[in-house]
């Protein structure tokens, strides 16, 4: 039994699945949470990608990079839905972008973030899958349009015609939350 686990385990490219696995789990997580917008989702999108990942690893780990190909199959689970009804719907569930080790530096209020970064994520879940996962890969994941276009299977003119939505509704509704706290 153990030679079968040894077996299993053998370096292909350089990397056992299990390496890669233990050293890309938790970057992995944070861009699926950023994708989502829900920590246990986000848990379940990776799992199940790993899970598949992990069958496929042989051909995975001879690509030119293997991170880039996991990655992609992270966005293509989230994007895809095959889960059910309840998981359609993106909400917040108290996941903070400061917990994601968001680059904004020090906060003068920690409540102030805290207030901030709920709202954002509230925000982000009125939007649809193309346009937050737009946001997420060029924000997030710094790629640019066209290398989203790639990764998304559409022109670059429809990224920036999904990113520039996106921008116009989050921007409206930052709008009518501040004009709500004008009138209270």
């Amino acid at each position: 039994m153990r030679l079968h686990n040894r077996a299993a385990a053998t370096v292909l490219g350089g990397v056992t699945f299990e390496e890669f696995a233990m050293a890309r789990l938790s970057s992995l997580l944070r861009y699926a949470v950023v994708l989502t917008g829900d920590r246990d989702l986000a848990q379940d999108v990776v799992q199940e990608v790993l899970a598949r990942a992990h069958s496929r690893w042989r051909r995975i780990s001879q690509s030119d990079s293997p991170e880039a190909y996991v990655r992609r199959m992270v966005l293509n689970e989230y994007l895809s839905w095959r889960r059910s009804w309840q998981f359609r719907n993106v909400h917040a569930v108290g996941e903070r972008l400061t917990d994601l080790d968001d680059a904004r530096g020090g906060v003068l209020d920690h409540a102030d973030g805290v207030v901030e970064a709920d709202a954002l994520w509230a925000r982000l879940s009125t939007l649809g899958r193309k346009q937050r996962a737009v946001l997420v890969l060029r924000y997030y994941e710094q790629l640019d349009d066209g290398q989203i276009a790639d990764l998304l299977g559409c022109a670059p003119a429809t990224v920036r015609s999904h990113a520039s939505r996106a921008l116009k509704t989050l921007r409206l509704t930052e709008r009518e939350r501040i004009h709500a706290e004008e009138k209270s």
